[in-house]
């Protein structure tokens, strides 16, 4: 078999419906109708318009508000510390990184609790939860708070 000897298969391909050349095809308004927003190419209704009637995206009432200034911290929980570190290590960002617990520090960290701590830490975060100092503190640790 050669290039030039390759063809579609029957049925596959369909003729390209010439338009707009006289009346023995689809001639003069070119299967479009007579007069009207949709007469000529690329007219028509933007997207949502609905007919003249007021548009839902201009009928549903606006909520909400974004604040720019909001400080995204990268969280951290006890459980996590307590799985990862050694007893009587010192966990500051940089080890948090290295141990995969989390990616960025994004604007600082904030250690959150929720579970009993039994090694002993050194922990240095932006932010403590009081359940988490708590936390820290009775398994003999302490937090240093960073900037």
């Amino acid at each position: 078999m050669k290039l030039n000897e390759l063809t579609y298969t029957s049925g596959s391909r369909r003729k390209e419906l010439r338009v707009g050349r006289g009346m023995g095809s689809k001639g003069k308004q070119c299967g479009r109708g007579m007069n009207g927003q949709t007469k000529h190419n690329g007219a028509g209704p933007h997207p949502g318009f609905e007919g003249g009637q007021l548009p839902l995206y201009r009928a549903i009432p606006k909520f909400g508000f974004s604040n720019r200034n909001r400080k995204e911290y990268a969280i951290v929980n006890v459980k996590d510390l307590e799985d990862k570190f050694e007893n009587g290590s010192v966990v500051s960002p940089e080890d948090l990184i290295n141990a995969n617990i989390i990616k960025k520090t994004l604007a600082g960290i904030k250690v959150l609790g929720g579970a009993k701590m039994t090694k002993k830490l050194t922990v240095r975060a932006s932010k403590f939860s009081s359940s988490a100092k708590s936390a820290i503190e009775e398994a003999g640790g302490t937090v240093e708070v960073i900037d």
